[in-house]
């Protein structure tokens, strides 16, 4: 659930559009900003010129914004270099794309690194993200594209060839092979996706590792972990998911230290096999540091005595390896040990406890969060919990588990923030998220309004994420009862703590009414006019109590108490308009807001239906530029 940028509902119809005729699948994915790569391609082939793009150039503003900014030391003797500048015959792929040609440079992106090494693992992910049909002979003109997902659609990233480097070496992501140069070309579509190297600085490995798949992750904290965590793993990675794992730093100044045992605080890795030693019955777990260096130097490690006992044919079977490159094993028991947390990304919802796929039904709902209208904050918030979003769902078929005797449904709830890495440069951080699940009484099907502040007061949930937490995504599996005839449904309420303003670009349905001509009302329309204000003035003195004007949280409520029954979105118009900077009403703008409620939805006269699209210049809005403006005619008028 998004602060969304601007455009947010012009953008959103247009995509619902778009994806109406597969714009954003994986066969046809979205041009990110509007290139395209057969078009460009053949473009500069004919000229006969290297492809420069100028949406990502070769500057200082695609490195970074603070610590690889303008005013940084670091980026002072940078030179953007194309492959064939760098050394002779260079390839885009040397011997095939494998988890060894991803060598971290000078950037905090060990967690982007440790997805990709992951993706390695499977070809056919791989080269959806990596278009293989790439070269830097045939057909070569200094433009490369990639692919990633992005909030539910795929996207295609055109780059040109130009890389950082420093005394002619790579100063980022770098593979093992000097001339291979995949897996950087990779790093640099990636840090467009997000508007610079810099704003790759950090995250958590589920985040690239749903970007390069779709899928959906879940976490588990080895303290926590179920008794059948080895299974889980082993099937995960047999069903091509891809996992990572790290070790928790609570100190951040330790980020990144080694320890005694070889391993990093801190740091990402990936989960690259597990395996059980049929005569030992030793479960062992192969993992990768993005570094390409620095192993674990326990049991099971590259020269350790616990080799010696696996004849030769096993040792091939495990791939081992005494090079310092990076991989090691070491056993599941030593695994849990170690390390604190494992992310596990699902190429699908299937369940990872059992052995039977499941056809899962899936539903995306996107919306936002508008201070003081739908930031409602945790439950510690009583007075605005409520205007959160929400959600219905209804649990409709039990789990087909023969094993398991419990009547539950299993279903997944993934609550997403948008562009938050993008918006870095502009101070941006994660916010806390969090999200709830309310049973909904039979009594109260059918109601398609908004819950009000009385219903979570006095129900308590029946479900919710573990923890609000400044995630990307929060998600979560669950099992609960599935709905019969009568029975229960559910509602998702999820919430945000830290809320900010935004500006939108709108498009909305609105109406116009037909006068007699003249722009004056008779002396009925005056005298229903009035009555009306009369009964509206009541209703506002009653929200305020405080003699400050209706607080925006309570808007929702008077308007409701005026006999209009409005969707989300146009709440967060009515604040966003209305509001001042206390986030309070005042009379004037109330009775403004209502009368042109009134005429919208009057039946006393006829309408023109009209779409309208209204940039907001600023975050907030007083009485005299709280005007809507006159609308473009789009349709034909309707009784």
């Amino acid at each position: 659930m998004p602060y969304t940028p601007s455009g947010f509902f012009c953008d959103r119809l247009i995509r619902e559009r778009e994806r109406r005729d597969g714009e954003g699948s994986l066969n046809k994915p979205l041009r990110f900003n509007g290139q395209d790569y057969n078009t460009l391609k053949q473009e500069f082939l004919q000229r006969k010129t290297l492809f420069e793009d100028e949406t990502f150039p070769a500057t200082v503003e695609s490195l970074g914004f603070k610590e690889l900014g303008h005013k940084s030391n670091k980026v002072k003797n940078i030179v953007w270099k194309r492959p064939k500048e760098i050394c002779e015959n260079p390839q885009f792929i040397v011997g095939g794309a494998s988890r060894t040609d991803i060598c971290q440079g000078d950037l905090g992106d060990c967690w982007l690194l440790a997805a990709i090494a992951c993706l390695t693992l499977n070809e056919k992910l791989l080269y959806r993200v990596v278009p293989p049909d790439q070269s830097f002979s045939e057909g070569y003109s200094g433009i490369f594209h990639f692919q990633f997902w992005r909030y539910g659609d795929w996207v295609d990233v055109i780059i040109d060839d130009r890389i950082p480097t420093f005394n002619n070496q790579l100063v980022f992501t770098k593979s093992a092979e000097r001339n291979e140069f995949w897996s950087a070309l990779l790093e640099k579509a990636y840090a467009k996706l997000h508007g610079s190297y810099e704003a790759l600085k950090g995250g958590n490995t589920t985040e690239a590792m749903e970007d390069f798949t779709g899928g959906v992750t879940e976490f588990y904290e080895m303290k926590e972990a179920p008794k059948e965590l080895y299974k889980i793993m082993k099937k995960a990675l047999e069903r091509g998911s891809l996992m990572g794992c790290s070790i928790d730093s609570l100190v951040p100044a330790r980020f990144e230290t080694r320890t005694v045992t070889g391993l990093v605080k801190g740091h990402a890795y990936s989960v690259t096999a597990v395996e059980e030693h049929k005569e030992s019955k030793v479960r062992l777990v192969r993992l990768r540091n993005p570094w390409g260096q620095v192993e674990w130097n326990g049991p099971w490690s590259d020269n350790s005595k616990e080799w010696a006992t696996l004849s030769k044919t096993e040792k091939e079977k495990l791939q081992h390896q005494s090079a310092e490159d990076g991989e090691f094993w070491m056993s599941f028991e030593d695994f849990k040990k170690n390390y604190t947390k494992i992310e596990i990304c699902n190429l699908t919802p299937d369940a990872l406890e059992d052995d039977k796929i499941h056809k899962w039904t899936v539903s995306v709902n996107e919306g936002r969060w508008v201070r003081g209208c739908s930031a409602g904050g945790c439950r510690n918030y009583p007075d605005t919990f409520w205007t959160n979003p929400q959600y219905r769902l209804r649990l409709l078929e039990e789990d087909d588990d023969p094993e398991d005797n419990e009547v539950a449904c299993t279903f997944v709830v993934a609550l997403m923030q948008k562009n938050r890495r993008k918006e870095r440069k502009m101070g941006a951080n994660l916010f806390t998220i969090g999200f709830a699940i309310y049973e909904v009484s039979t009594s109260m099907h059918g109601n398609k309004q908004h819950m009000q502040k009385d219903f979570f007061l006095f129900n308590s949930s029946k479900a919710r994420c573990k923890s609000y937490i400044n995630l990307r995504e929060v998600t979560q599996r669950f099992r609960l009862s599935p709905v019969g005839e009568g029975d229960q449904g559910a509602l998702l309420h999820h919430s945000n703590v830290t809320t900010r303003l935004t500006r939108y670009s709108i498009l909305v349905l609105t109406m116009s009414p037909q006068m007699d001509g003249t722009g004056r009302l008779n002396l009925q329309e005056f005298r229903h006019l009035w009555n009306k204000i009369k009964q509206w003035q009541g209703i506002f003195k009653h929200y305020n109590t405080d003699q400050s004007g209706i607080n925006s949280y309570e808007m929702r409520n008077a308007v409701n108490d005026a006999g209009f029954r409005l969707n989300n979105q146009l709440y967060d118009i009515i604040t966003m308009r209305y509001a001042n900077e206390s986030m309070n009403i005042d009379f004037d703008s109330f009775i403004s807001c209502l009368v042109r409620l009134e005429a919208m939805f009057s039946k006393s006269v006829r309408w023109s239906s009209f779409f309208f699209s209204d940039i907001l210049e600023n975050n907030l809005y007083t009485k005299q530029n709280s005007t809507f403006p006159f609308p473009r005619q789009v349709s034909k008028d309707a009784k």
